[in-house]
């Protein structure tokens, strides 16, 4: 009756306490963990809403150029003002591939077209009410978003024809399409999210698919969504239902020359997605939490009976701990083999959870900082433990290497660069950037295949940093074939012996093909932008200095270094 009533009283409540501490473990952790994802999500929405917001300018800036280029052309100005669409198709054609642009459109001096690459047997009509070309017959470059018959949505810009006796000729416009599937596909790739354009309030391109067909050509759900951008001219930042799932969605308005939204681009992923791994993480919690629950019931049952101190002792420390207090003992070393080792199982438990939701804290802290260094050391763990810890390092990871290179990604170059700028703007040192791009890639890829592609950004990226002595110095994959580094107080002399060197070691590199055992060789173009951070200044400034020598680097013949000089430094 005695040893019955004992373990009622004893038992019960120890079950309670274990179970409390479980569940209350479970929770905390399962919480750091999905506040943590919610930072990785919220983080790469961010970064991909900035980096739209460049790819947009930058795809200004390259119909800029490419319009300007091809008015200054000889041979198109020759079949301008000959009406040769055959040789206009011959010289606007190549300028496309050169210049990254999707299409060119020649008008004559009143603005009627002589021809488009988009639509060749589609000409005639006028142009006039295209705001560029308007701005064009009246002699001045003009770029800018807008929506015309032919292509609804695109970055676009025109530019005035002159003979060489300054005669007025015409007018040749480059654009950027964003109104195909082609386009949205290019830009998903780009943002690893999905991508959407909106024309009024309906999706004329899509990523997004429902029973295996794009829902193009429909109506936005959220129609509040459609009025912040389109009638408040705001970004859009939040969830969305897209066809019965929920999406994080950023949303960017395309403003025309009279500053009216016309059209919005969406980007995000379905929340769904973005949990999957956490919600895996969590089970396995819960799954480590029980086995451990099960083991210490079936040792309290077996000693209980025949000691009553030690159980006495480890019922106290047990309440601490259902308080919230993880540093108890739960039982002295001198207490009774069972005991003992129940009290060692227990303390070996609570510590590898202290130690875990310590270890959690410091890499989200290491990582929010850029340190993508940082890693949890698995090796301390063991079992089930350690098995957790290594689905920790992979979900990291996820969220700040480049699986592809294996370098760290955008996200972690923002992150790293925030810092190095904050702190080189403290102590007034020079901070330099190195911005890669493969040459000719796209005609690599369209050569060799993406296979062959992949294995050439994989080589060039394991070739990059053999140059970086440093610590400090911080190498991650921009996007695409682009390449960046970061070099902290380092001046504009040391930023080109680095660049330089890296040039040299990929143009000395031959990269087997997977087909026929040949070997081929790529180059790197590199623009180098050195400055001295100061509170006036911005990070913008810096990445768009060393994109502006980048593009120097490939106007000027690629496989070369250019570099803009900082005004501390002229």
């Amino acid at each position: 009756m005695f040893g019955h009533s004992f373990k009622s009283r004893i038992i019960s409540p120890v079950i309670l306490v274990l179970t409390t501490l479980t569940i209350a473990l479970t929770v905390l952790v399962s919480v750091k963990f999905l506040s943590f994802n919610n930072l990785l999500i919220d983080d790469k929405l961010l970064a991909n809403a900035q980096s739209l917001k460049f790819f947009l300018e930058d795809s200004k800036n390259r119909t800029r150029a490419a319009a300007i280029s091809v008015a200054h052309n000889p041979e198109a100005i020759h079949a301008v003002k000959s009406r040769c669409p055959e040789v206009l198709r011959r010289v606007l054609e190549s300028a496309i591939d050169l210049h990254r642009v999707d299409y060119f459109t020649v008008t004559d001096d009143t603005g009627i077209v002589l021809f488009r690459t988009h639509e060749p047997d589609n000409y005639g009509d006028s142009l006039r009410h295209i705001h560029c070309v308007s701005a064009a017959l009246d002699g001045r470059v003009s770029s800018q978003f807008d929506a015309s018959v032919v292509v609804k949505v695109s970055a676009r810009t025109g530019s005035p024809v002159y003979d060489a006796d300054e005669t007025f000729l015409g007018v040749i416009s480059a654009g950027i399409r964003f109104d195909t599937d082609e386009a949205v596909d290019r830009l998903k790739t780009y943002f690893n999210s999905d991508v959407t354009v909106v024309f009024g309030d309906t999706r004329i391109a899509t990523t997004n698919v429902r029973n295996g067909q794009r829902i193009n050509n429909t109506v936005v759900e959220n129609q509040n969504m459609i009025k912040i951008l389109t009638e408040d001219k705001q970004e859009y930042f939040g969830n969305t239902d897209v066809t019965g799932i929920v999406y994080r969605i950023f949303g960017l308005p395309l403003l025309n020359a009279q500053a009216e939204p016309f059209a919005a681009i969406l980007i995000g992923a379905p929340l769904s997605e973005l949990h999957a791994e956490s919600n895996a993480l969590v089970r396995n919690i819960v799954i480590v939490s029980g086995i451990g629950l099960l083991a210490a019931t079936l040792i309290l049952y077996r000693v209980i009976s025949s000691i009553s101190e030690p159980l006495a002792m480890l019922s106290e420390g047990m309440s601490s701990i259902e308080n919230g207090n993880l540093n108890v003992t739960i039982c002295h070393e001198e207490s009774g083999y069972e005991f003992g080792r129940a009290g060692r199982a227990m303390r070996k438990m609570v510590n590898t959870l202290q130690r875990l939701i310590t270890a959690i804290n410091v890499t989200i802290s290491e990582h929010e900082k850029g340190n993508t260094d940082y890693r949890l050391d698995s090796s301390t763990f063991y079992g089930d433990y350690r098995t957790l810890v290594e689905q920790i390092i992979r979900l990291s990871d996820l969220g700040i290497i480049d699986q592809l290179t294996k370098l760290p990604n955008r996200r972690s170059f923002d992150n790293r660069l925030t810092l190095e700028w904050n702190r080189a703007v403290r102590e007034k040192m020079p901070l330099s950037i190195l911005m890669l791009d493969i040459d000719h890639f796209k005609d690599y890829n369209d050569t060799y295949g993406h296979q062959q592609g992949d294995i050439a950004l994989q080589t060039v990226a394991g070739v990059i940093p053999k140059p970086i002595k440093r610590a400090i110095d911080f190498v991650a994959r921009w996007g695409g074939e682009e390449f960046v580094v970061l070099l902290p107080n380092t001046d504009s002399n040391g930023a080109m012996r680095v660049a330089e060197e890296i040039r040299t070691k990929v143009e000395n590199i031959a990269i087997p093909s997977i087909d026929d055992g040949t070997t081929k060789n790529v180059t790197v173009s590199i623009g180098i932008n050195t400055q001295i951070p100061s509170p006036n200044k911005t990070i913008g400034e810096l990445i768009a200095k060393a994109d502006e020598a980048l593009y120097r680097a490939k106007k000027a013949g690629r496989n070369k270094v250019c570099w803009h000089k900082s005004e501390e430094e002229k």
